[in-house]
Formats: C-alpha cells, sequence, structure tokens
C-alpha cells in the first residue's frame, strides 16, 4: 500500500509541476500581451473546462503533461487578421525568449525549492560511534547479493558486538568518531583486535578475528587496498537543516543533478544498449535511463522503506520528484523542436539574421521557414516515441530497485 502511495505522490508532484511549467508559458504570454486563447492540464478528451476572458482553462483525460497555446507560435498556423497584433512571432526576440524559457525556469526554481524542503526534513546525516549493524558475513566489496555460502563469516558477530553498541576504543586508542575507528579497523589488517564498547553504561572488551579484504582507498576511491574487515555498519545522527543550509545544500545538489545529466548525455549509446540488455535479464544500473514509470516505482519504493522515518521516507520521494524537475528543465532547453530549446533556437536564428541583414543594407528576410524543419523535428520525435517505449518496458520487465 505504502509503495502506492509513494507511486502516486511522485505521480501528483510530477504534474504539478508540468502544469506550472505551462502556466509560467501562460503568464509571461498575458504580461506581454500575446493572445493566449487555451490552457490545459492533461491531454486527450476534456473532463472540465472554464472560460476566463479569451482563454479556456481546464482538465483533460491522459495525466501525461499539459499546454498552453499561444497564438502565432509558427507560421504554420491560420490566423484571424484581428490577432495578427496579438501573435506570438511579432514580438520582440528577448520577449519571446522570456515566454519560452518561463517553463524552464520554473522547472529549476520548482527543483531547487523541493530539495530545499527535503533537506530540511532529512537533515544531514553523520556517522556516530555507535554500532548500527552487525553484518553477518563479509562480501566482497562488489557484491550484488546478500551473503552467499562463501562468504566469510563476520568477525563482529564472531566477538559477540551488537547493535546499539558504542566503540569507546579500538585496540589501545580512544575513539571520538567513526572515521578514526575505521581507519584503526582497516589499517589493523587481518588478526586479533580487541574492540571496547559501551553497553547498557559498561565498558566491555571484545577481541574480533578481524579479516582481510580488498576495499577502496577512502583517501583515493579509485584504488583498491588490502585492509583490515570488522563486519560493522555505522549508527548515524540526524541534524535537520535550517533554511539557509537548507539552501546551499539544494544549490550543490541542483548543480550535481546537472552533471549527472551530462554524464548520461555523454553516454547516452551504452545506457541504451544498457537497457536493451535489461529486457533479457541483465540487472539494471540505477545510475542508468529510467522512465515516468520507473521513477514512480523509485518513489514508492522510497515511501515503503522500514528503517526510516515518515519524513524521511516523504523527503526522499521529493528529492526524486525534484531532481527529475532538473532533468526536465536541461531537456526542454534542448535546442531541437518541438521543445521549448527548438523555439528559442528558432527564435534567435531569425533574430541574428535579421539582424545582420539591417547592417547589410538588405530587406527584412522574414521567419523561418518552419516547414524545412519538420523532417527533423519528425526525426526527434520518432527517436524520442521509441525511446519512452524501451523505457516502459525495461522500468515493468526489469525496473530498478532501490532495495
Amino acid at each position: 500500500m505504502l509503495t502506492l502511495l509513494g507511486a502516486l505522490l511522485f505521480a501528483v508532484l510530477l504534474l504539478t509541476s508540468v502544469a506550472i511549467h505551462e502556466f509560467g508559458h501562460c503568464v509571461t504570454a498575458k504580461l506581454y500581451g500575446m493572445k493566449v486563447t487555451e490552457y490545459f492540464v492533461g491531454f486527450g478528451p476534456k473532463l472540465w473546462s472554464f472560460r476566463r476572458g479569451e482563454t479556456e482553462y481546464g482538465l483533460k483525460g491522459i495525466p501525461a503533461g499539459g499546454y498552453c497555446k499561444i497564438v502565432g507560435m509558427t507560421d504554420l498556423e491560420e490566423l484571424e487578421e484581428s490577432d495578427r497584433e496579438r501573435a506570438f512571432f511579432t514580438y520582440s526576440a528577448p520577449k519571446k525568449v522570456v515566454v519560452l524559457y518561463a517553463g524552464v525556469f520554473l522547472h529549476v526554481l520548482i527543483g531547487f525549492l523541493l530539495f530545499v524542503v527535503a533537506f530540511m526534513g532529512i537533515g544531514r546525516y553523520s556517522a556516530n560511534t555507535s554500532i548500527g549493524a552487525v553484518q553477518n558475513c563479509v562480501a566482497p566489496a562488489d557484491a550484488k547479493v546478500g551473503c552467499v555460502s562463501t562468504d566469510v563469516a563476520s568477525p563482529a558477530k564472531a566477538a559477540g558486538l551488537q547493535a546499539g553498541d558504542r566503540i569507546f576504543a579500538v585496540g589501545p586508542n580512544r575513539i571520538s568518531d567513526w572515521e578514526t575507528a575505521s581507519r584503526q579497523i582497516r589499517a589493523h589488517g587481518a588478526g586479533p583486535l580487541v574492540i571496547t564498547v559501551i553497553r547498557d553504561g559498561k565498558l566491555l572488551n571484545l577481541t574480533a578475528d578481524l579479516v582481510a579484504q580488498d576495499r577502496p582507498d577512502l583517501d583515493d576511491p579509485d584504488k583498491t587496498v588490502s585492509v583490515g574487515v570488522l563486519g560493522i555498519r555505522p549508527g548515524f545522527d540526524t541534524a535537520h537543516d535550517g533554511p539557509w543550509a537548507a539552501t546551499k545544500r539544494a544549490t550543490s545538489t541542483t548543480w550535481q543533478v546537472v552533471e549527472a545529466s551530462g554524464t548520461v548525455v555523454k553516454d547516452f549509446p551504452g545506457k541504451v544498449n544498457e537497457l536493451i540488455h535489461a529486457l533479457g535479464g541483465q540487472e539494471r544500473d540505477q545510475t542508468g535511463l529510467t522512465g515516468v514509470v520507473g521513477a514512480a516505482r523509485v518513489s514508492g519504493e522510497f515511501l515503503s522503506l522500514k528503517d526510516e522515518s515518515v519524513t524521511q521516507r516523504i523527503s526522499l520521494v521529493i528529492l526524486n520528484v525534484g531532481a527529475l524537475n532538473i532533468f526536465l528543465a536541461l531537456f526542454n532547453a534542448v535546442p531541437l523542436l518541438p521543445l521549448d530549446g527548438g523555439h528559442v533556437a528558432v527564435t534567435t536564428y531569425e533574430a541574428g539574421k535579421r539582424r545582420l541583414f539591417r547592417r547589410l543594407g538588405r530587406p527584412d528576410p522574414g521567419r523561418v521557414d518552419i516547414s524545412k524543419l519538420l523532417p527533423l523535428t519528425y526525426a526527434f520525435v520518432v527517436l524520442l516515441g521509441a525511446l519512452t517505449v524501451l523505457l516502459l518496458a525495461a522500468d515493468i520487465v526489469n525496473p530498478i530497485s532501490v532495495s
């Protein structure tokens, strides 16, 4: 039930984000005096609407986005003479760019604000010196499943360490933080090591026979080193962010999403190949491509996590929607029709060409012939449709899981 609620929460937040995106186009167009005839959330058959002035507002039956109809967006549209002076194409390039990028800007703003809200709910996690969990085994660093018969038994469990114990000392050395404890355990290597813990207010000296395993170097994650392994995980303290701290973290996270999106674009052919292999049963990459269905499923899993508080689980869903908003902003900015970025590219080209002709003393070259761009537009739409179908199939047959 919680998984379903998480998916529904994701869908509602995403649809609201898209509605706000389109409302950004609507409001800015009206502010400049452009004629807006329709603003609808959803596509397909009309469910409900009302008219205010010259604009019809409403809901349609397929909740898969929305649209705002501004008169004169392309030269393929037939206009009444009375609408010509308020048509989109008659306005200056800067005003047209503001209207076109209003939705992109709002996606970035929505994502950023959702990050702020989530970080104020989740707060900062920092490992403390308590033991959060004792592992049953010591598995290789690249293990993708739980314990198997070939894994070494956990030295911590054999020594009697328990979740909730607070580490007081590692060997003869007092411990004040988790990182120090971790580094000393790793540096010890294989062999017996006394771990002193506080349990129920009493000091206990427990001897664990550490095992050696290959792990990423703490100072150089790209390097692998042999270290001592105890088989425990830390406990965590949570300090909720205030508005300023959350704002700084949201700024950093927004940039991380931008960088991650750039990486996806750079590795796009390989990511598509992974999707195709995923249909055959290969494990999905959690950093790979996923569609709306997959993202909704992940949000459902977030809300059903058993070891997190309700606030933290909702915040994880909000983070997921925030990240998707940033990605949608970047996607809509791509300079290809029918995306907002494609219309901006056409507007910029027209303005540049008009300025050049004016300096050369030549007559106004007029608007771009959109019909010449239709083959590229159709090809892009077909490619996008094929990718959508592939993502949907992968998200149903072999979904990404956070568990």
